[in-house]
């Protein structure tokens, strides 16, 4: 073994610079989200189309994001296992940002016709590639540095950024989504996007300075010749496949972040800056409460807060849709904020450590980003997709996309059932328990390769 110096732990440090990062990704995805709903499907598509169609095309251009990151993740989850968590969170950063700034500055269809929506889904592709790392390098980051007391509480942070980034998002949106729809439609939508800069700015700033986590540094000292991905695919293939199972209740947030704006918007007629104001509650309550979800994981287990947090969203999820198609602003406010400021934050908060830990800790960002971006880009292409399509051309069918809803749920549930509890693990712990002899022996063996 090489001489090499083990840095100290810092779980406060890594989960604020991890926090601020998934900030950005969520502000990306939450602005992105809105802008398809409201704007983006007037912008950049033929104005001869049917309304319903031209939102079912931006909600596509939504899910292509999706659907590539399983490559990404296969690119940069093995660069945060062999070159380090911080410098895929670093390239990852700057991608995402660059791509959302140059979405605010890209010529609509009245400008160049076709090619704009092509242009649309280039820059989606390039930034879905280029968020499929963050996340995982981010847990994994969290992971590592938190005590073995904490590990659910410091990841929750992780999760926290996606509230917060729903919340500065949908808040940036509010005063220009009640402009008149000329000046919506002229310049005002360019601006959310254009703001994510800061966001870059700041989570640079923090991030420059994070140490690598002790626990990776050690393992770095002792060098494999197995490849990440390859160790990872050979021992680790039906976690991945519980993962992205699991991962698959995201498209409860997705449906309710992005599809319930254009449902409640275009199918039914209901004030846009209302309407925009369920999530912003919904974001403000989930980022107050997910650090609280995550350390009640650290007392009574990852596995069984997830799966209370997914029955709850999937659930909660018909009869908000009922409610937006009543037009009951009372029930609409009470069960978004319910269903996804407090069921899928339960479930969201659980997931980091929960999922992190069914993979040791050589092959954890490759495991992670694979299994989490797998179960995204499904979740990600089914939740706004299909619930737009299942609500039909006028967008007034609420009961199909609460049935994909519950579908969605009973998926991540079932999957969830099937995975080990790790809470009472040290990591050291994990890494044991985690791989079979054979793995071990594999590693072993490589270790001696001249």
């Amino acid at each position: 073994m090489t001489n090499t110096a083990i840095p100290k732990k810092t779980p406060a440090k890594a989960a604020i610079a991890s926090w601020v990062g998934t900030t950005l990704e969520y502000y990306d995805f939450a602005v992105y989200g809105t802008a398809a709903a409201l704007v983006l499907n007037q912008l950049f598509f033929p104005p001869e189309l049917p309304e319903g169609v031209r939102v079912l095309l931006s909600m596509m251009t939504l899910a292509v994001g999706y659907v590539v990151r399983p490559l990404g993740a296969f690119i940069l989850g093995p660069l945060g296992d062999r070159f380090g968590r911080k410098f895929v969170m670093m390239l990852t950063l700057f991608g995402i940002g660059i791509c959302t700034f140059i979405i605010g500055c890209l010529p609509t269809f009245e400008q160049i016709g076709v090619l704009a929506p092509i242009l649309l889904v280039v820059i989606r592709i390039i930034q879905g590639l280029s968020v499929s790392g963050e996340q995982a390098s981010a847990i994994s980051m969290s992971l590592e540095h938190a005590s073995d007391n904490r590990r659910g509480f410091t990841t929750s942070f992780v999760t926290s950024g996606s509230a917060s980034g729903g919340l500065l998002a949908t808040a940036v949106f509010i005063p220009f989504a009640a402009l008149p729809t000329e000046d919506l439609l002229g310049w005002a939508w360019r601006i959310p996007f254009w703001l994510s800069a800061v966001v870059v700015v700041v989570a640079y700033l923090i991030r420059r300075n994070l140490e690598e986590p002790p626990s990776f540094v050690e393992t770095q000292a002792i060098k494999a010749q197995l490849p990440p991905i390859k160790q990872v695919l050979r021992f680790h293939w039906r976690t991945i496949i519980r993962v992205a199972a699991c991962a698959m209740i995201a498209g409860v947030s997705y449906l309710f972040a992005t599809f319930s704006v254009a449902f409640a918007t275009t199918g039914y007629g209901l004030d846009k800056s209302t309407m925009l104001w369920v999530p912003v509650l919904a974001s403000l309550l989930a980022l107050l409460y997910t650090p609280f979800a995550g350390y009640i994981s650290d007392l009574i287990g990852r596995k069984t807060v997830f799966i209370i947090g997914a029955v709850g969203a999937g659930v909660t999820t018909v009869p908000y849709l009922w409610a937006i198609s009543e037009g009951n602003w009372p029930l609409i406010f009470t069960l978004g904020i319910l269903c996804n400021g407090f069921f899928y934050s339960t479930a969201n908060a659980a997931w980091p450590a929960f999922f992190a830990e069914m993979f040791p800790n050589r092959v954890r960002v490759s495991g992670l980003a694979v299994g989490t971006q797998i179960g995204f880009a499904i979740a990600g292409a089914i939740g706004p997709v299909a619930s737009t399509a299942l609500a039909g051309e006028d967008l007034q069918n609420w009961f199909g996309p609460a049935l994909l809803g519950l579908g969605l749920m009973a998926i991540a549930v079932i999957a969830a059932l099937t995975a080990k509890e790790t809470r009472r693990y040290s990591l050291d712990e994990v890494d044991d328990v985690q791989q079979t002899q054979k793995e071990k022996d594999a590693v072993t063996a490589s270790i001696l390769v001249p």
